[in-house]
């Protein structure tokens, strides 16, 4: 009998406190799961890039009514805008995070700036 005290009492003692962490280590697998799923959700974010794109996407019908760039110009740099506005919409079904934000600007400016040498060239044609 006192072989099988000395096998199953540290056994158990094991079991016990495994199943007094168990509860704990749940507790604190939501709140860092939380935690990074609260870094991309940001309606900030979101809300900079939306307006971005459709102030691109105004600046470019506006240049085109006034003339500035030809319906040539407009009809590719609209094209941009809205690949620009298809990639915001597949990053923004689970939130944007620092990285694919990183990555609109990037494209949202790419094609400002595209329209700023568009508007200077004077040439009537893409490129």
């Amino acid at each position: 009998m006192r072989k099988f005290t000395k096998l199953v009492a540290p056994a158990l003692v094991a079991v016990l406190g495994l199943s007094a962490i168990a509860p704990a280590i749940a507790e604190a697998a939501p709140y860092s799961q939380n935690r990074h799923e609260a870094a991309r959700y940001t309606p900030n974010r979101n809300a900079n890039i939306r307006s971005d794109i459709q102030g691109l996407r105004a600046q470019i019908d506006r240049a085109a009514s006034r003339r500035t760039i030809s319906q040539r110009e407009a009809t590719g740099l609209r094209r941009d805008a809205a690949n620009v506005q298809r990639l915001y919409g597949q990053y923004a079904r689970g939130g944007l995070s620092q990285q694919e934000t990183r990555a609109l600007q990037t494209r949202v400016n790419k094609v400002y700036v595209a329209l700023h040498m568009e508007r200077r060239d004077y040439e009537g044609r893409r490129g």
